[in-house]
């Protein structure tokens, strides 16, 4: 082997041999660099000696917790700066009506994926009630302005991919902090994708105008979804020793209540396509 090394490297020019070193020399630190944040980027695992601290990283499910405070430190500085105040504005220049009039058209237009998710997971009861909701709520709610279903009786819930796939039985994976999206899993991030091919607005249509469309109702659902979230997301910051701890405790917590379909008298319908994001603690 060595021979044949020597033997391809005599018919190399030595000024080549040279510049690839120099190459390499290059590289080498970035390589170290990579390799330390991927290494710094799990969290250290508790002395097995110590049941209480393994229980709790478990619970946790946050193997990645440096990464992921990384993450929420980018977020909470794009709230900041962006988030928070956009929502302020919406809320000062429209009145509560138009807000709840905009979030219930919103939920309306989500009615197809929860419908799809609904029959996925064999909730026939729950598909009924989902497709008497949009049927209501598009006609006599006057395009889904109004939530008409539920003084007749169908109240309303949020199903998304992920919850499918936790039905399934596919594992959560471990707890990850998205930056602008919030607290989500390896699962949820499929269920995402998932309900973004599930959606009729992603194959419907086409050019400037339905692309402007499908932007306004994107930006609008996020502005909307922040707006609903100043108070709650206000008082963790307020009151909590670690937001982020309490964040991810309260997405956890949310999505098991959600995967379970377990009544807590909460707000029925949701307005983003996430289904796994921060917006959990306002229900």
């Amino acid at each position: 082997m060595i021979r044949i090394c020597n033997a391809v490297a005599s018919g190399i020019p030595q000024a080549s041999i040279h510049q690839r070193r120099n190459r390499t020399s290059r590289i080498l630190p970035f390589l170290a660099l990579a390799a330390a944040l991927g290494l710094g980027a799990c969290a250290t695992r508790p002395d097995p000696a110590n049941p209480e601290a393994v229980a709790e990283f478990r619970a946790n499910n946050d193997p990645l917790e440096p990464l992921n405070r990384g993450a929420y430190f980018v977020h909470d500085g794009i709230d900041t700066l962006v988030l928070r105040p956009a929502a302020e504005i919406y809320r000062v220049f429209l009145p509560p009506e138009v807000r709840t009039a905009i979030r219930n058209i919103l939920a309306n237009l989500r009615t197809p994926v929860i419908l799809a998710n609904d029959l996925m997971q064999g909730e026939t009861q729950r598909a009924a009630t989902t497709t008497g909701r949009f049927l209501v709520n598009t006609t006599v709610g006057i395009g889904g302005i109004f939530d008409r279903a539920t003084d007749f009786g169908l109240i309303g819930h949020t199903e998304d991919f992920g919850q499918t796939l936790a039905v399934w039985g596919a594992p959560e994976g471990p707890y990850l902090f998205i930056p602008v999206l919030g607290p989500s899993s390896p699962r949820d991030v499929v269920g995402f994708a998932g309900d973004v091919a599930l959606s009729p607005f992603t194959y419907t249509g086409g050019g400037e105008t339905w692309d402007a469309i499908n932007i306004t109702r994107t930006g609008t659902t996020a502005v909307s979804t922040r707006e609903s979230l100043i108070e709650p997301i206000d008082q963790v910051r307020a009151t909590s020793l670690d937001p982020y701890a309490t964040i991810r405790s309260a997405y956890r917590q949310r999505r098991v209540v959600e995967i379970r379909n377990q009544v807590t008298g909460a707000a029925a319908t949701s307005d983003s396509g996430l289904g796994s994001g921060i917006q959990g603690m306002r229900r």
